[in-house]
């Protein structure tokens, strides 16, 4: 492989883990800077230990896979925290609402108005026009109860 480029080995790790850095930069996912990481400690390791090719591939394989798990279990142990926990998850930030029911609830089952749009509801019998208070969601129908 390193007899097609003019580099010596050691550049040709260190310029893929460049091109892999800015890959990140460019399309995010901290998933290209463990592999760029590996790429970048193997050029090193060419560099200072002047591994052949067999071992060059090798220690590449292995730093990418201890790379990636480690980058997961720091992410696992830290956790990115979102200003809007709830920004993809529409019915769970319903709770809490006030809604009006758009018609009469029988047997626990009726429609609610929220916003603009009508969803299902269960709770209790409410007549239509009822307000009520969103207490959950269970697989997209709000749970609704009166308001006290």
């Amino acid at each position: 492989m390193m007899d097609i480029f003019p580099l010596e080995p050691q550049w040709v790790w260190l310029i893929l883990a460049a091109i892999l850095g800015t890959a990140e930069i460019i399309m995010p996912g901290f998933f290209l800077l463990w592999i760029g990481g590996a790429a970048l400690l193997t050029g090193i390791a060419t560099l200072i230990f002047g591994l052949n090719e067999p071992a060059q591939f090798a220690a590449f394989a292995v730093l990418a896979i201890v790379a990636v798990f480690a980058g997961r279990r720091w992410f696992a142990l830290n956790p990115i925290e979102s200003a809007d926990p709830l920004l993809n998850d529409r019915t769970a930030r319903l709770v809490g609402e006030i809604v009006t029911a758009v018609e009469p609830f029988e047997s626990g089952i009726g429609r609610v108005r929220v916003g603009d749009g009508v969803w299902s509801a269960k709770g209790g019998d409410f007549a239509q026009g009822a307000r009520l208070r969103v207490t959950g969601v269970d697989r997209g129908i709000l749970l609704v109860e009166p308001i006290a």
